[in-house]
């Protein structure tokens, strides 16, 4: 580490100070003095390399591009190998937000890897995630936001440990540009940020609250750690209650409907489903398949004591809309 600090150049000082200041405990111990220099300096040149980085504070340049891990997972030297994969493909992006919707567009096809609960561990590292091919919405957003930083986009590890209905934990991503903007890693929207599947939990989150409030991780002092549902027990690593940002008015005379099409062994298909119901109500969708996260589905917002009829080729549900549920179709093989 001393090392690192004497030769780093003068131009990098800084960031090579705040980096090692900052840094997990844990790799103060293991991190080598060449792989932090090596870090740092191609950091710094992509900085120097792309329009946008010339924008972008010191204070976000050091907290949410220098460094090289999110969480705990295992360290990998990416940097150099993600930028030669990445750059060609964000080469036409005026922007750190154009550069973030195209690399979540086209890098998880790049590099193989999809959305899988059958993935090895939930917190894979880049490699161990293309490695097995499969990875978790946490090794999903890990890959994508070191794939970011790699051509100097700031970006961070955004999370809640449970949804408002105990539903389960989901992990995403937040990019910066002139402010922070969201998006799912693998669940790209067009060219846009900002427009997710799970708005609508993050939207009844609870502010300060260590189950269901929603964090970004850090590696600066914070106050506050960042709650790993898959090592609830480890408090070691940083992070920010963003939940205020998420959090919107909610109308309580609508409630959320969601609607899966399940096979006869449990998986979800992706069928036509139809929503009819008083008032001339008609809607028309498509049910989610297993490639989507587990707690993505057909959603609807529909007026608490009306009742309608959901229905497929292979099955049909007539309900009345009382509390929020999950309303389950059969589909015949």
């Amino acid at each position: 580490i001393q090392s690192a600090i004497r030769r780093v150049p003068k131009a990098q000082r800084a960031g090579m100070e705040w980096l090692i200041k900052h840094m997990p405990h844990e790799d103060l111990k293991t991190v080598s003095s060449r792989f932090l220099l090596d870090n740092c300096d191609l950091a710094y040149k992509t900085r120097k390399k792309y329009t946008w980085g010339a924008s972008v504070p010191d204070s976000i340049f050091f907290e949410y591009v220098l460094p090289f891990a999110s969480l705990n997972e295992r360290r990998e030297n990416w940097r150099k190998d993600f930028y030669y994969r990445f750059s060609s493909v964000t080469k036409s992006a005026a922007s750190a937000y154009e550069a973030a919707a195209i690399l979540n567009n086209k890098m998880f096809e790049m590099v193989g890897v999809k959305y899988s609960t059958k993935r090895p561990k939930a917190d894979q590292a880049p490699y161990e995630s293309m490695e097995a091919g499969l990875a978790s919405c946490t090794g999903l957003s890990i890959l994508l936001i070191d794939a970011c930083r790699s051509i100097g986009v700031p970006a961070r590890f955004v999370g809640t440990p449970m949804w408002y209905n105990n539903a389960g934990n989901h992990s995403w991503v937040e990019v910066w540009d002139d402010g922070w903007h969201y998006t799912g890693a693998a669940e790209p929207t067009a060219d846009e940020l900002n427009n997710v599947w799970f708005s609508g939990l993050a939207s009844r989150a609870v502010e300060g609250h260590p189950k269901y409030g929603i964090y970004a991780a850090t590696w600066a002092k914070s106050g506050l750690h960042f709650p790993m549902d898959w090592m609830p027990e480890v408090r070691d690593y940083n992070a920010v209650d963003v939940t205020q940002s998420y959090i919107q008015n909610i109308d309580d005379s609508l409630v959320p409907i969601r609607i899966r099409a399940l096979d006869s062994s449990g998986k979800r298909k992706p069928v036509t489903v139809v929503v009819t119901g008083e008032d001339d109500f008609s809607f028309e969708g498509t049910s989610k398949s297993e490639a989507c996260d587990l707690n993505d589905h057909l959603t609807l917002m529909l007026p608490r004591g009306k009742d309608f009829t959901i229905k497929t080729d292979d099955d049909q549900r007539k309900i009345s809309i009382e509390k929020e549920e999950i309303v389950d179709l059969k589909i015949l093989d």
